[in-house]
């Protein structure tokens, strides 16, 4: 059977929400009907994604660094929201894995957000009808589009091309090789609900960060260097390659 997913690369992914905004964009045009945003800029802000980026700091110093990881349902082949829902609106599609809502029949009783361990299904306010990523059902199949925009919003947008397309069934496929290649793994797989949506692990990197090998910080900000040495000066660090026009920028003005 078709399993169409998304895979994830958290190597490459730089937490600049384009998918987040793409999601909104399309699927508040598309089938799913608006979704709502209540009082977007007071304090207490309410609004309906299908799709978030959650970015968090590990490590500790000087390696810290900082994962963006984005999140929204992951389609699983077991889907725990299906069963549980009392009127059928939660179901999933033979012809291509798809867990999706069929508004008509949602009463919004929210029972399928509590039985998904994941946290991706949203109560739209405005309609009282639970919500969540169609992985873009409307625009994968449609064929007045050429074959490379039947993907989802998200995708297309990605700068950095961190997410990825296919059929996780099919071993040719894209998601395939990358889930086979590079350890792509799924989301809390001891629920048992094979989350369909892989990630891809992030390679660790020599430190780098302040105080690292590699900080160009380490002499500048001292009276002499390893050897004893006067530091040079920053035009001289630059010149010589020893500077990141990022970090000399934090260090001056």
């Amino acid at each position: 059977m078709t399993q169409m997913a998304l895979v994830i690369d958290l190597n490459v992914c730089v937490g600049c929400q384009a998918c987040v905004t793409s999601c909104k964009e399309w699927n508040t045009s598309g089938e799913s009907g608006s979704l709502a945003d209540l009082n977007p800029y007071d304090a207490d802000p309410s609004g309906t994604f299908f799709n978030r980026v959650q970015s968090f700091e590990a490590g500790s110093f000087p390696n810290a660094e900082t994962i963006h990881f984005p999140k929204s349902c992951l389609h699983c082949e077991d889907p725990p929201c299906v069963p549980v829902c009392p009127t059928g609106a939660s179901y999933k599609r033979k012809e291509d894995g798809l867990v999706l809502v069929d508004f008509d029949r949602c009463i919004g009783c929210k029972y399928c957000a509590w039985a998904c361990p994941y946290g991706a299904r949203e109560l739209d306010e405005a309609r009282k009808e639970m919500t969540k990523c169609t992985l873009c059902v409307d625009r994968i199949h449609d064929e007045n589009l050429s074959e490379r925009d039947r993907q989802p919003a998200c995708v297309l947008a990605c700068p950095t091309s961190a997410r990825l397309f296919g059929d996780i069934h099919d071993p040719q496929s894209v998601v395939s090789k990358a889930i086979e290649e590079r350890g792509g793994y799924q989301l809390m797989p001891e629920w048992n609900t094979r989350p369909a949506n892989h990630y891809l692990p992030r390679v660790p990197t020599a430190a780098s960060g302040c105080g690292g090998d590699a900080c160009s910080c380490k002499t500048a900000g001292s009276s002499t260097d390893d050897a004893g040495r006067a530091p040079a000066s920053l035009d001289a660090q630059l010149e010589r390659g020893e500077l990141h026009l990022a970090s000399m920028a934090t260090r001056i003005g």
